[in-house]
């Protein structure tokens, strides 16, 4: 079976969107500043952006407090048509480590990490649906270490469940990762090196990269 091709669908909605002159909302779930600086300046000309942080996979506080502010920091900096809003879900790592008992030894890219992605777009859904947003998407898909098409599958899941459409994407597409390094180089973002819990920081083998600078 031939793989969707996400990149050439977003084509067709902005395309439509800008035949009808719409700016739609879209609630932007986002992992950390470094994968939400080129989806943000990639979109934020055809949507209303609030951006949605909830990430209860990052461990310790310290480490999820880190990207929450670096978060916060690139929406101040960043340039963009429309004002990007920011909206932090609670952080509550226990959520995450319920829904990972047993796929603790699972490897990146695993059963565990479908758990994960599950887990915070079924939030963002419930959010997009309580905020009234008209559609709602992840920046995850923007590594290549994460699958878009699994990304879409249970984004789509979730948006049957709660009702509000799902953005799916591909983002590391057309130089989308590439870009992302650039602009967290201009804006000396900090770029971690584990996705983010504790036990993908294990299989790393190393402690998180410190910032990077311009």
């Amino acid at each position: 079976m031939q793989k969707p091709n996400y990149q050439k669908q977003m084509d067709q909605t902005l395309d439509a969107l800008a035949r009808a002159h719409q700016t739609p909302r879209l609630l932007l779930h986002s992992c950390c500043a470094p994968c939400s600086s080129y989806v943000l300046e990639y979109l934020a000309s055809h949507f209303e952006i609030t951006v949605f942080y909830e990430n209860p996979n990052i461990a310790p506080k310290e480490e999820y407090e880190k990207r929450l502010a670096e978060q916060k920091r690139l929406i101040a900096a960043l340039p963009v048509p429309h004002p990007v809003g920011f909206l932090e879900s609670h952080y509550a790592p226990e959520r995450f480590l319920e829904a990972a008992r047993g796929l603790e030894n699972e490897p990146e890219g695993g059963a565990r990490c479908a758990v994960c992605f599950r887990l915070r777009l079924e939030a963002t859904a419930r959010a997009a649906k309580a905020g009234g947003f008209d559609y709602f998407t992840t920046t995850l898909s923007v590594s290549p270490h994460k699958n878009a098409q699994a990304l879409a599958e249970i984004g789509e899941a979730c948006a049957r469940r709660w009702g509000v459409p799902y953005l799916a994407a591909d983002f590391k597409k057309r130089g989308g990762y590439l870009r992302s390094i650039r602009l967290s180089e201009t804006y000396g973002l900090y770029r971690q090196n584990f996705c983010g819990c504790v036990f993908s920081k294990r299989q790393s083998g190393t402690a998180a990269a410190p910032p990077q600078k311009a």
